[in-house]
C-alpha cells in the first residue's frame, strides 16, 4: 500500500488512479485522516440504494411538491 499526501494526489490524480488498479493508496489528511483509494470491480448494494427510487417515482414527487408549493403560494388547486 502507498501512501501519499493531498497535494500529491491533486498534482497526480491519474498516477494514482492507475496505481489504485493493482494496490491501495492511502491519503492522509490533516494528519489524522486516512483516505483509502482502490478499485473494485462490483461494489455491493447498500442500505440506501435499496430504498433509492427511480426516475418515474422522482418525477411524481417532485410534481407533487410543485403542485403543494403553487397551492400554498397562490392558494389555487393546480
Amino acid at each position: 500500500m502507498r501512501t501519499s499526501s493531498p497535494s500529491e494526489l491533486r498534482g497526480n490524480i491519474k498516477k494514482h488512479l492507475d496505481l489504485s488498479v493493482n494496490e491501495k493508496i492511502t491519503t492522509q489528511w490533516d494528519g489524522n485522516e486516512n483516505f483509502v483509494q482502490a478499485h473494485e470491480d462490483y461494489l455491493e448494494p447498500d442500505e440506501d440504494l435499496r430504498r433509492a427510487v427511480n426516475a418515474q417515482e422522482l418525477l411524481a414527487g417532485i410534481e407533487s411538491d410543485i403542485r403543494k408549493a403553487y397551492r400554498e403560494k397562490y392558494g389555487h388547486k393546480a
